[in-house]
């Protein structure tokens, strides 16, 4: 059992430590659906990864990252709304991966784990590209972390300080990009964004600053990953799916609780 469980286990966690630190600023610049759009992305380049007999990480960071690049480039156009941009972009890009993979005819594929994660398909090699983009990812996020404060509390303000605007948030976009691409075999293509998302909307009520609110939905993300490893394993449900449930409830158990220990880090507008 604990051979079985290791890899995913260990995997998980890789992803969640860096999972809830940008997840935080997907909170606070409410970009939950950019980080969807670039999670559908993923499929299309796991088709073309198969396709071309590519690695297949490699074809997933790339579609991602030129996805990230697409979406910067065409938000500067101001005929179409950026919320009807992105909800074209993510369903056109999860519609063609769909349809190059029913082309492909290849019985390697099993799509099923990268849209929902697989328990058994997470490998000593899937474990070295989670734990190098995640670090990667760490890295430069805490480089980052206060020009991407500032971009966040007020981007006009902060251009006028000195901070390069468009590529710290081009920056942010490309996290974003590299973190979904490590994390697929885990939680699956269709969720990574939620555990992103709900451990740090849960952190929100509790953390007392930005760091705090950060680290918190690290730990938070940790726990869900484990719980839901646990219950994915005894009840034999699908990993992905079971992580974010055990995300939700935890989310509902921070919001519920009825004594708030601690004031709220991040107003709802644009402060962080």
């Amino acid at each position: 059992m604990i051979e079985l469980l290791l890899p995913a286990l260990l995997g998980g966690i890789g992803v969640a430590v860096v999972a809830g630190p940008l997840g935080s600023f997907l909170v606070w610049r409410r970009m939950a659906y950019f980080g969807d759009t670039l999670s559908h992305s993923a499929l299309l380049g796991v088709a073309l990864g198969y396709a071309l007999e590519l690695n297949i990480n490699m074809t997933v960071i790339a579609v991602c990252i030129s996805m990230a690049l697409a979406l910067v480039a065409l938000q500067q156009q101001r005929y179409i709304a950026s919320d009807t941009l992105l909800g074209i972009l993510a369903h056109s890009s999860l519609a063609l991966g769909l349809v190059v993979v029913s082309l492909l005819n290849d019985s390697r594929l099993n799509l099923s784990s990268f849209l929902f994660g697989d328990l058994l398909s997470v490998t000593t090699e899937d474990l070295i590209a989670i734990y190098a983009g995640s670090a990667i990812a760490l890295i430069t996020l805490i480089m980052l972390w206060r020009p991407l404060l500032a971009i966040t509390l007020h981007e006009e303000l902060a251009e006028v300080e000195g901070v390069k605007v468009g590529w710290v948030r081009l920056a942010l976009m490309v996290l974003i990009a590299l973190v979904i691409a490590t994390a697929m075999k885990i939680v699956g293509i269709l969720l990574i964004t939620a555990l992103m998302l709900i451990p740090a909307a849960s952190a929100r009520r509790w953390a007392r600053s930005p760091e705090s609110m950060a680290v918190l939905a690290s730990g938070l993300g940790i726990v869900a990953v484990c719980a839901g490893l646990f219950m994915a394993y005894t009840f034999d449900t699908s990993l992905g799916p079971t992580i974010v449930v055990c995300c939700t409830m935890l989310f509902l158990l921070c919001y519920l609780w009825p004594k708030r220990l601690f004031r709220q880090a991040v107003p709802e507008k644009s402060t962080p």
